[in-house]
Parts: C-alpha cells; structure tokens; sequence
C-alpha cells in the first residue's frame, strides 16, 4: 500500500488508477479503508477511480495524533494534493462525514465535484443550549471515551455489534461482524478512545460551506447516529442536498443493505456533470 507524509504523520492508502472521476472515501470509526472494499470494487467496474485511506491513529497509518478535525482536514487535504486530485467526490462515512464537511469549511470546494455522507455525525451530535435536537450530551461522549480506554477490545466488539444492527437484532452475519471487527482491532487504543470525544465537534457552520451536489445516505435502524439526530438536520443545512433513507438499514449500510446502497450512490454520481477536461 502507497502512502504519503502529511503533517508528520505516515498515511496508508489505495488508488485504483484509472480516467474516471476520482471518489475519495473517508472511513467511519473505528475502521479503515478497508471497510470500503466490496463498494470500491462495484465503483471501479463502473469506471470510477476509487481512493481510500486510513485516518491517523486507525488502519495502518501512523498512531500519533493530535486527532481534532481540523488537523484530520489537514491530511485529507494533503492526500488531495499529493495525488493532485480535482472533480473528486467526497465520500464520508460516519465519523468520517465530519471531515469531509469540515474540509469543506476550511479548505473550500474548489477541488470538488460533490459530495456524500453516509451514516454521518454531521451536523452537530452534541446536546448544547442552542443545539438542544442533537443526540447526547457531551458526557455521553466522555462515558463512551472512557469505556473505550479501559477495555478497547470490549468495547469495539461490542460496538461493531451496534454497527450492523437495527432494533430487530444484527443485519449481518457473525463472519461479516468478525471481519469488521478485525479491522476495528488495527485502531490504537488511545487514538480510539479520543476520536470518540471530536464526535461532538458542532460542524453546522461546515456543512452550510457545502456547495456542491450532496447526497446523505443514512439507515433508519442506525444504533450509533440516530437519523433524526443528524442527516435528517443535515439535509436542511445544505443547500444542494438530498437524503435517502434506507428501511431497516444499520449504521453500516454500506455493507448489510449494500445493493440499495451502491445503487443510490451510483445514480447520484451518474447524475452529475461530466468531468471538466
């Protein structure tokens, strides 16, 4: 696996060459880009060209931090320009939603052709006294950190379960969760216990910087980010936006309930203008 230097930190990824328009896919907690595999492999097919990397402190980049968003941006930025990328898409998962919308307050969209969030933190999880319709208060998230610090095998073995189920139970089955799980297993206990803490990071301000095509994604089971508490707000903070529910679907969309996922993903890539020569 390539990888590039950004910001002292050693970061892992995969390119899959090609002519198409650039898809660069940003990784939910507390996995790696290999958790794309199965959608990357439906994207190249279709003639896209597909790059995932692994966030600092996960996969098989380098463990040390500091891991707050905007040193987060600072790398994915970096990737962009390394590999010297323009009419890409944006594509982020979860936690991973929360960089690309920050990149796009920080950074502008100059180099993009659009967006997408999936299953994504955006636009502000943390309950405060003016964003009173977010999810949990900020203990919440120190509760989850510290968990996390204390029995990080524990604690990620029980949230992959969380991660592929809705309230009827796991959409997955146990090889699909152990495989997840072992990806999760690359995360470096301290980076994992703190990137749980930047979940709470009020990215409203990002996402109003939003202005290309946008598609939200998101499971209406979702366990780890509720719908109501996220995406659906999401979807009225950005301005060219659309949001496509999936019934039943878990956090890990992509993968329990992937043919409808890879589906609404290709129509609103298809659908965008051609690349710029």
């Amino acid at each position: 696996m390539p990888t590039i230097q950004a910001n002292e930190a050693t970061l892992h990824y995969t390119d899959s060459g090609g002519e198409g328009r650039p898809i660069v896919m940003v990784h939910g907690w507390p996995l790696s880009g290999e958790a794309f595999a199965q959608n990357a492999e439906t994207l190249v097919s279709r003639g896209y060209r597909v790059i995932t990397y692994d966030r600092r402190g996960f996969g098989e980049s380098s463990k040390a931090g500091p891991f707050d968003y905007d040193t987060l941006v600072t790398d994915l930025d970096a990737l962009l320009r390394e590999l010297d990328l323009t009419d890409v898409v944006l594509l982020g998962f979860s936690m991973g939603g929360g960089e690309v919308a920050r990149y796009c307050g920080r950074h502008g969209t100059d180099r993009l052709a659009g967006v997408v969030l999936s299953g994504s933190i955006c636009p502000a999880l943390c309950i405060t006294d003016d964003n009173p319709d977010g999810a949990m208060p900020y203990s919440g998230f120190e509760d989850m950190s510290q968990q996390c610090a204390e029995d990080h095998p524990g604690f990620l073995d029980q949230f992959v379960t969380w991660f592929f189920s809705n309230s009827d139970g796991l959409t997955v089955d146990e090889e699909t969760r152990q495989a997840a799980l072992r990806i999760a297993m690359q995360s470096d206990p301290e980076a994992a216990a703190e990137t749980i803490l930047v979940w709470a990071t009020d990215l409203r301000d990002d996402c109003a910087a939003i202005d290309v095509p946008t598609l939200l994604i998101h499971g209406d089971g979702d366990q780890n980010v509720p719908l109501a508490a996220s995406s659906a707000r999401a979807a009225d903070m950005i301005p060219d936006s659309r949001l496509h529910v999936i019934a039943g679907g878990p956090h890990g969309a992509n993968v329990s309930h992937r043919d409808e996922w890879e589906a609404t993903l290709l129509q609103f890539l298809e659908g965008l203008d051609r690349p710029r020569s």
